[in-house]
């Protein structure tokens, strides 16, 4: 079987399976498809591939690439949808007035995202690129970006995955779901065979619009925090 080249750098790129050789012919140990080459990496080489990733058209707008931040044996990991204006300037998720809000509401539950201790977290996003004017993620580029944010949980082993917005619920539960049917309930995701608990929640940018449901958000977190105290 010959496969056209462009059409096999496309499988390649989107994690579909193994590039076919010109010669009709697949190396299983040599030909990786790009999902299996990042579920290898270790963190460095994994920052580096995020750093340099040209996979979709956000490589192209973007200023920085928005790797994550925290500890890297946390117990609890928390998940955004996309880097924003600031994130995209800084590389660092979660900042301006939605991190500050954040970093409160983890103050609150006695967590912070510095450290290396057991009240340390991680932030990841499921985007590494700011898509521009803030527009939803496209499905296609939350499919290039998934093993990265995989493998993010793979090397971690949180307890628990908070899960912020509905497109990173959605994303990560493989669901079209509202965010209200998918709170006040623990998920449960397989990475690399391993059970992870997800937690759902509201954006911290949701909530500085909708002052309301802060207290949604705070029984989100203690039924996170019930989870890691379980585990």
């Amino acid at each position: 079987m010959t496969l056209d080249p462009r059409r096999a750098r496309l499988w390649s790129a989107l994690g579909l399976g193994p590039v076919w050789s010109l010669r009709g012919s697949v190396d299983s140990a040599v030909e990786l498809t790009r999902a299996d080459r990042i579920a290898r990496m270790d963190w460095d080489a994994l920052e580096r591939a995020v750093a340099g990733c040209t996979a979709c058209e956000l490589s192209r707008t973007r200023h920085r690439t928005v790797f994550g931040v925290g500890h890297r044996a946390a117990e609890w990991m928390l998940v955004g949808e996309a880097p924003g204006a600031e994130e995209d300037a800084r590389g660092e998720p979660f900042v301006g007035q939605a991190g500050r809000l954040l970093d409160n509401m983890l103050d609150a539950v006695g967590l912070t995202r510095g450290g290396t201790t057991a009240r340390s977290v991680y932030i990841a996003n499921v985007l590494k690129c700011r898509p521009p004017g803030n527009r939803n993620p496209e499905p296609g580029e939350v499919a290039l970006c998934d093993p990265f944010l995989k493998r993010q949980i793979e090397l971690i082993k949180p307890k628990i995955v908070l899960v912020m917005g509905r497109f990173a619920a959605q994303s990560l539960l493989g669901t079209d779901a509202s965010i209200a049917s998918l709170r006040g309930k623990v998920h449960r995701i397989d990475v690399a065979g391993r059970s992870v608990a997800v937690v759902v929640t509201y954006h911290p940018a949701y909530l500085l619009r909708n002052l309301a449901d802060k207290a949604k958000s705070w029984a989100d977190l203690c039924l996170a925090g019930e989870v890691v105290a379980a585990a």
